[in-house]
């Protein structure tokens, strides 16, 4: 039993317990070009973050990690098969119906531990946390965290060469060999604004990319996953601190 993750513990060991803050993961089911598993972003919200809170929690914090969410906002992925999606009006309800339980519990920090790119939290914490002015929301993307260029080879944002590293690293098992994957190419949109990153539209997904891929994976090896996987880790476990032994009423200066 790992104290620090919810769905291990005991009521026993829970009912006395004082908890700084809630960690809820956030993943996605969708397909991950042709070697890695659907639960791809599901196993690396769960991995992250339940080493995160390891960390952590070795150094003092109360924390606990709750279930992940194993669904995310795939719209722009609606001809895929079995890809499977939550809209945003659904994923607002989820995080309600949470919040308004660890608020009258007396959790009043709650991070949403993302680890879909479909997923984006931001304009329902800030209403949310009108509703709510006890509580502390943030949101984390693990994936943004670190310079990518300096542990992997290939770019790329989906089924790349740094997810299908920290998946040999997870579930090699799940993992088909290398040489059966798709090389991960992307369609870039016609109109230039889009490529520059100051405009925005949902990609179509099926329009974009030939294998659901978005990066060449084949240079990925379970070093490269392990080295990346500890920067991550220890870094998101120094914020999970910070945000436990943090006085929300001094929190600027």
């Amino acid at each position: 039993m790992r104290p620090y993750i919810l769905a291990e513990s005991n009521w026993k060991d829970l009912k006395e317990a004082k908890i700084d803050l809630a960690i809820l993961p956030w993943g996605a089911t969708e397909a991950h070009n042709y070697h890695l598993p659907y639960g791809t972003d599901i196993y690396e919200s769960e991995f992250i973050a339940a080493e995160s809170a390891r960390i952590a929690y070795e150094k003092g914090a109360k924390i606990t990690v709750l279930p992940t969410i194993p669904f995310g906002v795939n719209t722009g992925q609606a001809d895929i098969f079995l890809d499977i999606n939550l809209n945003p009006s659904t994923q607002f309800a989820i995080i309600e119906d949470v919040i308004q339980t660890l608020n009258r519990q007396g959790v009043y920090r709650l991070m949403l531990f993302n680890s879909h790119g479909g997923n984006e939290f931001k304009t329902m914490l800030r209403e949310l946390g009108l509703k709510y002015p006890k509580m502390f929301l943030c949101q984390s993307h693990w994936f943004k965290m670190l310079d990518k260029s300096l542990y992997f080879e290939e770019p790329g944002d989906h089924a790349d060469e740094m997810e299908t590293a920290l998946m040999l690293k997870f579930r090699p098992d799940l993992v088909m060999p290398l040489e059966t994957a798709g090389n991960g190419a992307e369609k870039k949109h016609k109109i230039k604004a889009f490529n520059e990153g100051w405009l925005w539209a949902e990609r179509k997904w099926s329009e974009i990319s030939a294998d659901t891929g978005v990066g060449d994976p084949r240079k990925a090896t379970v070093e490269k996953g392990e080295l990346f996987f500890k920067d991550v880790t220890e870094r998101m476990a120094q914020a999970f601190l910070d945000i436990c032994n943090a006085d929300l009423m001094e929190l600027y200066e």
